[in-house]
């Protein structure tokens, strides 16, 4: 199989009309470039690029436009006001582990007793656990919140009313057809929801279950004779949970996120200072949290227990901290060995398939662990460009994560295979599932059926979307922090990139054994470069190329300097080719 087609470079958008353009960067007292970033992320007035940059907690939706909110606050008052013990069943991600403290952290603070259960990945599986309902019930709980779970759980609601557990169920995933019998079901995604902002993490419907609580105690007059907490608090873990599940940075995600991130860079928790410290974070940034911070959290529900990630979080001692950080990150260390190798694998697998097109891949083995095939799944997704779906195989069964590509709706297409599976959950881009071995060629059929009916040819093609053709000597540093104003860039918010064409390329390098270094000269003007992971590629530069890349400011020894971070080149004028 082909896994090094090359890139196609996109125009993020159609271009905007230049009384368009001119109108916006005149309203909002911005240049042009930086007008037409925000045009192309669909940002058209004034007004919506002044709330999009200023990005204020005040301008969040009402909660109680979320499905069934009113009951689920009503019934926490009632707990709260009663004394009665409650269960938080979260997830074993760092969504669900960040939810899961939320709730436990602020609903002690509102003075409710409060016991929690994270699942063990390969003992439980995703989702609520029945002996987590029984246990509750056995600890004297009378009611059990969700988080990050829950939305496909009708057997295990039917358990909780059998036992007498009243069972309020928030969550974020796709809602299959029948949906559990429950107390109040709080999920953006119900039909007929009018909540506007439909993409919320799990941590993030818990953040809005308890801003719709607050407010039904303020009403009853419940803070007279006790201290108010701060929501605000807890914003460090709805950014670290949002960037983590990689839910689309606009709308609701944006605020929480942007005011999150500033949290989480002057953290109050222990824990997260002993995370940042482990994982040499200086600053904190989307990237930072993506790549260093939440893998070592993610590390404990994939090899160990994810409830050492909820206890790091909620410790108020430093020693504690540091001790349960660096558990986690010996895990994350262990988790790299078992990805790499399952990856070989998983190439192995695929290059005996041979070199023909292929729509989807549907690969299975019995040596995969389940707690790294979601992560092998993203990386197969990028080095060959289809839908990947990798099954863990244990006695006869076996568990899956599933990842996309744009144009294929992975929960759907599931859905379209649900005859061949035990059960299945999840988004758009990103979904588990599970399966009878037996089964396993009729699914592979099947799934490939979907993709080809709702994929063509040039879908399989990797693109790069970009915000238009720049000349380096349009580049400043005050222009790259006008553009910076559009932060924080994530899934659904992509970094500014833009394409120089007819650049020269000057002293490349390898550093280390991944990357590659080198200038880039265009009418006078020099930049640095850095691409990531393109060490391989050296010998493709050529003396004058088409470069596309996401500009940035690089410190150093108190000096700032542009710096290019490249995402593809090709020699000049080489269409699509590399």
């Amino acid at each position: 199989m082909n896994n090094t087609v090359p890139n196609r470079w996109e125009l993020r958008k159609a271009p905007a009309a230049e009384i368009e353009l001119q109108q916006l960067a005149l309203g909002l007292n911005v240049t042009q470039l930086t007008a037409r970033a925000l045009l192309f992320r669909g940002i058209d007035s004034v007004t919506a690029a002044r709330n999009f940059l200023d990005a204020r907690l005040q301008n969040l939706p009402d909660p109680d436009l979320l499905s069934d909110m009113p009951t689920a606050t009503a019934r926490l008052v009632q707990a709260l006001n009663a004394g009665e013990r409650i269960a938080v069943h979260g997830d074993y991600d760092v969504d669900g582990i960040t939810g899961c403290t939320l709730l436990v952290e602020t609903l002690r603070l509102l003075g409710g007793q409060v016991d929690y259960h994270i699942p063990l990945r390969l003992r439980d599986g995703y989702g609520l656990s029945a002996d987590a309902i029984r246990s509750a019930v056995a600890n004297g709980c009378q009611l059990l919140v969700s988080v990050d779970c829950g939305v496909s759980a009708v057997a295990e609601a039917e358990l909780a009313a059998a036992l007498g557990l009243d069972l309020i169920v928030t969550d974020h995933h796709q809602p299959p057809e029948k949906l559990p019998d429950c107390l109040a079901l709080v999920n953006p995604h119900l039909p007929g929801s009018s909540f506007p902002w439909k993409d919320l993490s799990g941590v993030g419907v818990a953040c809005f279950l308890l801003a719709a609580l607050r407010r039904k105690l303020r009403e009853s007059g419940y803070f007279e004779n006790r201290v108010e907490p701060d929501l605000r608090d807890g914003l460090d873990l709805v950014a670290l949970g949002t960037i983590a599940d990689i839910v689309p940075l606009g709308g609701s995600n944006r605020i929480l996120v942007r005011a999150g991130l500033d949290r989480l860079e002057h953290s109050r928790r222990p824990g997260i200072r002993a995370l940042k410290s482990v994982a040499d974070v200086k600053s904190v940034s989307c990237g930072s949290v993506g790549f260093r911070l939440a893998p070592r959290l993610n590390a404990a529900g994939r090899l160990e227990d994810a409830a050492l990630g909820v206890k790091l979080l909620l410790t108020g001692h430093n020693d504690e901290a540091e001790q349960l950080a660096a558990l986690l990150d010996g895990f994350n260390r262990e988790r790299q060995v078992i990805e790499q190798q399952t990856l070989e694998q998983a190439v192995e697998q695929v290059e005996h398939l041979g070199t023909g097109q292929h729509y989807s891949l549907v690969l299975a083995d019995d040596r995969w662990h389940s707690g790294v095939i979601g992560i092998v799944a993203s990386r197969l997704v990028e080095r060959y460009h289809c839908p990947v779906v990798m099954i863990a195989l244990v006695d006869g069964e076996g568990k899956g994560s599933a990842r996309s590509i744009r144009n294929f709706h992975l929960f759907e297409g599931l859905r379209a295979c649900s005859e061949s599976l035990l059960g299945y959950g999840g988004h758009a881009m990103a979904a588990g599932l599970s399966i009878a071995q037996a089964r396993l060629d009729d699914f592979r059929r099947r799934f490939d059926e979907q993709a080809r009916s709702c994929l063509g040819p040039d879908d399989l093609c990797p693109v790069l979307l970009h915000d238009g053709e720049l000349n380096l000597p349009e580049l400043s540093i005050a222009q790259v922090e006008e553009l910076e104003r559009l932060a924080p860039f994530g899934a659904g918010n992509p970094q500014p990139a833009f394409v120089s064409r007819n650049v020269r390329i000057i002293s490349p390098q390898i550093v280390g054994t991944k990357h590659l270094r080198f200038m880039v000269e265009q009418q006078g003007i020099r930049i640095g470069c850095i691409a990531f992971g393109m060490a391989e590629r050296c010998n493709e530069l050529t003396d004058v190329a088409d470069i596309i890349y996401r500009p940035g400011i690089n410190s150093w020894r108190g000096k700032q300097s542009l710096q290019l971070q490249i995402a593809d080149f090709r020699p000049f004028g080489g269409g699509t080719q590399r």
